[in-house]
């Protein structure tokens, strides 16, 4: 018995809704122009993926800072228009914000 049968009768009533992807903010999106670059760098000997390009407001990039540090679950800051993650998430980072409706594009190694 698998646990998904087991879910099944512990909680009979239940439906599972499938998992659906991140609702962009289309008004933040359309005012992209140029697409959005990511970044590898070593800084000190660390890997580091920045993420720059945004044509938001600096709240508006803090708050994506933010939902890109919880979804991959790394360190990580945002400064002067940058977006700095703590290690190579690149291919991570570009499928997320691709699927939340940026064009993104891959700079450097």
């Amino acid at each position: 018995m698998d646990l998904s049968e087991q879910l099944k009768k512990l909680f009979p009533d239940h439906v599972p809704s499938e998992d659906e992807a991140p609702v962009p903010d289309s008004s933040l999106i359309s005012q992209q122009t140029e697409p959005v670059r990511c970044i590898y760098e070593k800084r000190k000997g660390k890997p580091v993926t920045i993420i720059e390009g945004f044509e938001m407001n600096e709240s508006g990039q803090q708050e994506l800072a933010k939902k890109i540090k919880v979804f991959l679950g790394v360190g990580g800051t945002y400064k002067a228009g940058q977006i700095i993650i703590q290690g190579d998430y690149r291919p991570k980072i570009m499928a997320y914000l691709t699927d939340i409706g940026y064009k993104v594009k891959r700079v450097g190694g």
